[in-house]
């Protein structure tokens, strides 16, 4: 029996939210204080702080206060509910499923203009300014973008007979190389999911297939999605196979996957890049990395698209606030912080200036897991299709399917039948958040 998931618009639940003021820290008259909200945590929440720290030594006119504010989707959500009580903060880290939410919000400033128009957008990594252009121009500062790639153990494919530098390229060989590591007695599973819905949203812009409809939500407000197409249900049909034959580890929707991943519970983990930095510190084992597998009977070739988050300026700032925060975005920006971020998450370098000096440095060639998640950005097709979807309340939509997938691969619903359930709520969601901001 599936369980319904009762779609409420976001929107719709702010209202039910109590934000937690945060209380300013005093500064002098001649300070200007900028507040920045993340959802970093763990190592990523360090080097958040040692940027900021670094900014605020060389300014010391400005102080950048940054907070930890819980989960991407927390985040979001106490942002906007403090803009609508008139307490934002300045600057708020939203993942790149609230894009379409932070547009229509009213509650931003774009980017450009919080630059006064010196913003040059040519200076950054293609697939980045792919996603977060919105007819041509950025609205928001890129700073965390990311993608998802395969993780494995190389001490585990040993074990099991396979070659250790010969990852699995398809579907296919996942389930083969997967058939041998559990029965060969080498790790109690084959893979894991970090984010399974973003792994099947990959799935579709790697195989140059819309996810939804008006271009996936680019050249209009989108109203269907086509989870429940032939490609979804092939997607989720091979997934429920690993699980049956007991080769895939439920890990849960986020990063809960990571830590048995690192104890050696399974050899392959699809995760995304920006845990690079962690699990490599944390790992006993020889540790390889390689491109997201294909499924086979699909030929198109897309790309896979950017993950992770976007800094947004809050409306409401003052003049002396925007020049405070446009210079902390180009401290941000700068090789030095790029590359700061970079080595210290995994997170893509956000410049084309950065990634020439980390070649030139030879850091790929050191650090060749590092290498793979950039490679595979640019390895593909930037189609349309590849560009990456736009959705109203894409952060319910995404639960929606998250759901549907943990339905699949561990009560064993049928594959048809829970996308049917997950296009339907999905539709659902799209149509109560163009009643509210459609024309």
């Amino acid at each position: 029996m599936m369980k319904r998931f009762r779609a409420i618009p976001a929107f719709v639940a702010f209202a039910a939210i109590l934000v937690a003021a945060v209380a300013p820290v005093a500064a002098q008259d001649d300070v200007t204080t900028i507040t920045f909200w993340h959802a970093m945590s763990g190592s990523r929440a360090d080097v958040v702080q040692q940027i900021v720290d670094a900014f605020n030594e060389a300014n010391p006119d400005v102080q950048v206060i940054a907070e930890f504010t819980g989960s991407y989707a927390e985040t979001l959500t106490k942002a906007l509910a403090a803009y609508q009580a008139g307490e934002p903060p300045n600057i708020v880290q939203v993942y790149e499923v609230g894009t379409r939410t932070m547009l229509d919000s009213g509650a931003i400033i774009p980017i450009m203009e919080v630059s006064g128009g010196t913003l040059d957008q040519s200076r950054f990594v293609e697939p980045i300014t792919n996603y977060y252009a919105i007819d041509g121009e950025l609205r928001c500062m890129p700073f965390n973008s990311s993608t998802a790639m395969i993780y494995y153990n190389k001490d585990i494919f040993r074990a099991a007979g396979l070659d250790p530098e010969r990852p699995p390229q398809t579907f296919q060989e996942v389930y083969e190389m997967g058939k041998q590591i559990v029965e060969s007695g080498a790790a109690p599973y084959a893979i894991s999911f970090g984010w399974p819905a973003w792994i099947l949203e990959q799935m579709y812009a790697k195989h140059n297939i819309f996810l939804a409809n008006e271009g996936n939500g680019r050249e209009g407000l989108a109203t269907e999605v086509y989870l429940n197409n032939d490609f979804g249900v092939a997607v989720l049909t091979e997934w429920k196979k690993w699980a049956d034959e007991g080769l895939l580890f439920y890990g849960g929707r986020e990063y809960a996957a990571n830590d048995p991943f690192i104890a050696g519970q399974f050899a392959m983990l699809a995760q995304s890049t920006s845990s690079l930095g962690g699990i490599e510190r944390a790992v006993d084992f020889e540790l390889g990395t390689a491109f997201l597998p294909r499924l086979e009977g699909y030929d198109e070739i897309g790309n896979n698209v950017v993950g992770g988050g976007c800094l947004w300026t809050m409306a409401g700032a003052t003049e002396e606030e925007l020049d405070a925060i446009w210079r902390f975005y180009q401290h941000l920006a700068s090789p030095e912080m790029d590359m700061t971020w970079h080595k210290g998450t995994g997170y893509f370098p956000a410049s084309k200036e950065t990634v020439e000096l980390l070649e030139a440095e030879g850091w790929f060639e050191e650090h060749p897991n590092f290498r793979t998640a950039f490679d595979q950005i640019l390895a593909g097709e930037n189609t349309p299709a590849a560009a990456g979807v736009l959705l109203g309340d894409f952060v319910l939509i995404r639960d929606i399917v998250g759901a549907a997938i943990e339905d699949v691969v561990v009560n064993g619903v049928d594959p048809q039948e829970a996308l049917d359930f997950a296009t339907e709520e999905s539709n659902q969601v799209l149509a109560d958040y163009a009643s509210l901001f459609g024309e």
